[in-house]
């Protein structure tokens, strides 16, 4: 089968389009054949091996795993032992492992059936943003309607599901984005919109009960004076770097919580299928929709992820696959 591929950690430059052989699902796991993939944050970091404690896991000095791709969605054409809930032929979308390829395997309770009427791409969008907007503001918030909520980075990724899911909760959603998004931003129900070229967040008059940072461009003082005295602060992103720097707000808001009057929390996805069907029932509702800025061939998944590493995307940018 055809796949992206690489044997060292580095940029683009090491990836390859070759064959591979087929896997072959283990316990709990199903095989895909691959319709469509979209691109993270998560995979230039797989593929740099950066932050470099990333490779106490992922392989040392060179990647365990040759391929990369995490998001995904496809058709089931294999079962492994155990696996429950699903069977050959459903359609599915969730997070696998190396799914910039014509098969993938994931675990099976990290995928969830597609709905009929939802485009594979659509699908492949939402695994890993939609359930960081979803666990971020479900899980780190006491939500009610009417609170004031501030998503920095509201045309990215995670950001244009964060909007859409804050506006499903009731709240009075400011997006912080550039100065060619606000018009994306607002016709995804943000009530408001801050180009950050032109003013500063932090300076509002008026404080707001939650912050979402999904873009790691501010500093936690920055983010703590917008959520004012009481507010809640939520992080879901960091900054680019080989050591620290990807893990500074983070270790910053694990440091500071006890010692602000802020609520600080930190939030890293959990996939899994009964939150991918929560988001599956949000757009056969019509309260949420994928916002796919460009599609590439699995040959140009290079483009793709280069793209994703430069930022500024409008939403995702998914690599589609051709289906057997």
């Amino acid at each position: 089968m055809k796949a992206i591929t690489r044997q060292k950690y580095g940029s683009t430059k090491v990836l390859q389009f070759t064959d591979i052989p087929e896997p072959s699902p283990g316990p709990g796991q199903v095989k895909i054949a691959v319709a469509a993939a979209s691109v993270n944050p998560y995979d230039w970091h797989i593929l740099y091996g950066e932050p470099y404690l990333i490779r106490f896991m992922s392989g040392l000095k060179s990647p365990k795993l040759k391929g990369i791709g995490a998001d995904v969605a496809g058709t089931v054409v294999e079962l492994g032992e155990g696996v429950e809930g699903l069977t050959i032929g459903d359609e599915v979308f969730g997070w696998g492992s190396e799914t910039f390829a014509e098969s993938a395997l994931a675990k099976a309770g990290s995928v969830a059936l597609k709905p009929a009427s939802m485009s594979f791409e659509a699908a492949a969008c939402i695994p890993c943003a939609g359930i960081t907007a979803l666990q971020s503001l479900r899980d780190k918030t006491k939500r009610q309607p009417g609170q004031r909520i501030l998503i920095n980075g509201a045309s990215g990724g995670v950001g244009t599901f964060a909007v859409q899911i804050a506006k499903s909760y009731g709240a009075i959603v400011t997006g912080v984005c550039g100065p060619t998004s606000g018009e994306l931003v607002r016709s995804l129900g943000a009530d408001f919109t801050i180009d950050y070229t032109e003013d500063d967040f932090a300076k509002t008059s008026q404080p707001f009960d939650i912050v979402l940072d999904v873009a790691g461009n501010r500093t936690l003082k920055a983010l703590r004076t917008a959520a004012g005295d009481h507010g809640v602060v939520v992080l879901s992103a960091g900054d680019k770097g080989k050591w620290i720097a990807p893990m500074k707000l983070a270790a910053g808001a694990v440091l500071e919580d006890r010692f602000v009057s802020q609520e600080l929390h930190n939030v890293l996805a959990n996939v899994n299928r009964a939150d991918l069907e929560v988001l599956a029932s949000m757009f056969e509702a019509g309260t949420l929709k994928p916002v796919i800025e460009r599609t590439y061939p699995l040959v140009d998944a290079a483009s793709a992820i280069e793209t994703v590493e430069a930022g500024h995307v409008h939403g995702k940018l998914v690599v589609t696959v051709k289906t057997p």
